[in-house]
């Protein structure tokens, strides 16, 4: 996606974060968050310490992505941002020092997000039996995912 930048967010981001977040939230399912959630105590949540936020905006500097997880606008899906912020995510983190990525709740039933991580080299490692109460399936299954972000040695572990 060409018309794509990615930054760190910022508090003047929170309503065009909040707008994307809480149609998510509130669908119940894809996020282990409490579906009645206040506004502030989501965005809270989503910015607390130790957590990196990033958006990515179009060039207009619309946002339509936020992350921590990811969530995308409803409107942009199908257009490659939910690609750009993993990869972005991964650049980063990578950049960072980590050697490793790993989701650690992945809802199975959200297939989009399955199969994004595993065109990225995603594999999964683990399963929680019924992790998730899904408002329309109930309780599902969460995967945990993991990549290596460099190549592992012939022992498996990375370089």
């Amino acid at each position: 996606m060409s018309d794509l930048h990615v930054r760190g967010a910022a508090t003047a981001d929170f309503d065009g974060i909040w707008a994307i977040l809480e149609p998510t939230i509130r669908a119940g399912e894809t996020f282990a968050l409490p579906r009645d959630g206040t506004r502030d105590a989501m965005l809270d949540q989503w910015f607390a310490p130790g957590h990196d936020v990033f958006v990515a905006e179009d060039e207009e500097g619309g946002i339509l992505v936020a992350n921590a997880a990811f969530t995308t606008h409803a409107a942009t899906r199908g257009r490659g941002v939910d690609r750009a912020m993993a990869l972005h995510a991964m650049d980063t983190a990578a950049a960072a020092g980590f050697l490793a990525m790993q989701f650690n709740f992945v809802i199975a039933t959200n297939t989009r997000a399955v199969a994004l991580w595993k065109s990225l080299g995603f594999a999964k490692i683990g399963r929680v039996p019924g992790a998730f109460r899904h408002r329309v399936h109930g309780l599902v299954d969460a995967l945990i995912m993991h990549r290596f972000l460099l190549a592992p040695t012939r022992a498996g572990h990375p370089a």
